[in-house]
């Protein structure tokens, strides 16, 4: 099956259209938000640390994912959604009164509460996906997903730019808030018929409700196909923390303002448009393991090329790295739907969530501290080094058939 005949199959679907047009909207605004916010904080305060720990506020809750994950499995996934999206506009608002160092406590206790309602409305949307798309199209659902995604760095990030320089920071949360009412308003509009919701554990069973939470992350780590894809896209994402971190530190390397690293985006953001719409096909000839250890590879390239002091390079690298880095994603995301009985998708994508990305909150602070203490020219380097080594890693482990990929389309539970 062709890129393109893959891509016409996705589209066709009403529910898979409307979750990527969702995904679009919501999309561009967090990305313009995520970007305003570091240069909101560095224009404040002049600090680099203290802008790169935005992006961990907003990663945070990723540690809390199996209880947030569990909410997606005890509650139906389109209101969950519709909800999130609202509960999010509203989040917004407040910080159109930061405007000074004093009031900086509000922008990151606003993005620790987005990081975790965005956290929530992810696992209900995978789950709603996975019960919803064709084990076939799932692949090609997910690459076109983390294209709508990432490929919105090609415009949020210098929409951002462009609206916080002139506007301000609160004019971008004003910008956010109104692609959630629609995103919200998209929503409405899906058709998906959906199981009943597992019954909840006695508020007082304690244990029993540890041990619901725990199935997702024993069925993820105990799967011989996904371990291997997570530990692997874990290490690539706290790696890739550790560079992201390094962003405005690089920008001033190049002499720019700091809103210059909304064309670094934008150029990732040209990578992750190509590698999300040639994810399916790339994963059904490849395999998942080896379609993940390319992107790793890839990733680890654009890292190390990222020492050399210019624009020219910086961008490319910024390419090579929206080629690289979703491939782990997409092949760890794709194979949780594809392994996961509907009843714990919830809970198990939830687990994948917390196992790939708690790591890089991690990785984020440890970067805004050493970003600040050493050169580039040794960090950058000792951060690619085990990239390329997980890559070849991952790559030595052969894949597995998928046990649900047989399921018929009846069994997806289509709308």
């Amino acid at each position: 099956m062709t890129t393109f005949s893959t891509v016409r199959r996705v589209l066709r679907d009403r529910s898979a259209g409307l979750c990527l047009a969702t995904t679009v909207v919501s999309g561009f605004g967090s990305s313009a938000l995520w970007l305003a916010s570091g240069v909101w904080v560095k224009d404040i305060t002049g600090s680099d640390g203290l802008a790169a720990l935005c992006v961990f506020a907003l990663w945070a809750p990723t540690l809390a994912g199996p209880a947030l994950g569990a909410l997606a499995d005890r509650m139906r996934r389109r209101p969950l959604m519709i909800t999130t999206n609202l509960f999010l506009a509203a989040l917004l608002l407040p910080l159109t009164t930061v405007d000074s160092p004093a009031r900086l406590w509000l922008l990151f206790a606003v993005l620790f509460l987005y990081g975790a309602a965005d956290a929530v409305h992810d696992v209900a949307e995978s789950a709603l996906v996975g019960a919803a798309v064709d084990p076939e199209l799932l692949g090609a659902f997910n690459g076109l997903r983390m294209t709508a995604r990432e490929g919105m760095k090609l415009l949020a990030p210098l929409a951002g730019a462009g609206l916080y320089t002139v506007y301000g920071g609160p004019a971008v949360a004003l910008l956010d808030a109104a692609t959630f009412v629609l995103a919200a308003a998209l929503c409405a509009l899906l058709r998906v018929r959906e199981g009943h919701p597992a019954r909840a554990s006695h508020p007082k069973d304690v244990a029993g409700a540890g041990a619901g939470i725990a199935l997702g992350l024993r069925h993820v780590w105990g799967h011989p196909a996904l371990r291997p894809l997570v530990m692997a896209a874990s290490t690539t994402m706290v790696l890739a923390a550790l560079n992201g971190a390094t962003v405005y530190a690089v920008v001033d390397r190049l002499g720019r303002a700091p809103a210059y690293a909304g064309v670094l985006y934008a150029a990732q953001g040209v990578g992750s448009v190509v590698i999300g719409v040639a994810a399916g096909p790339l994963l059904a000839r490849l395999g998942g393991h080896r379609f993940a250890a390319g992107g790793i590879a890839l990733t680890a390239v654009a890292v190390a090329a990222r020492t050399v002091p210019s624009a020219p390079v910086a961008l490319a690298a910024g390419a090579v790295a929206g080629l690289g880095l979703p491939c782990a994603l997409i092949a760890v995301f794709t194979a949780v739907q594809r392994e996961t009985p509907e009843d714990l998708l919830g809970r198990a994508s939830a687990a994948a969530n917390t196992l790939v990305f708690a790591p890089n909150v991690l990785g984020l602070a440890l970067g805004a501290a050493l970003v600040g203490t050493a050169d580039l020219r040794l960090l950058l380097p000792l951060y690619a080094l085990p990239l390329l080594a997980t890559a070849a890693l991952l790559a030595q482990c052969p894949d597995r058939a998928s046990r649900t990929a047989a399921r018929s389309p009846s069994d997806a539970n289509p709308a």
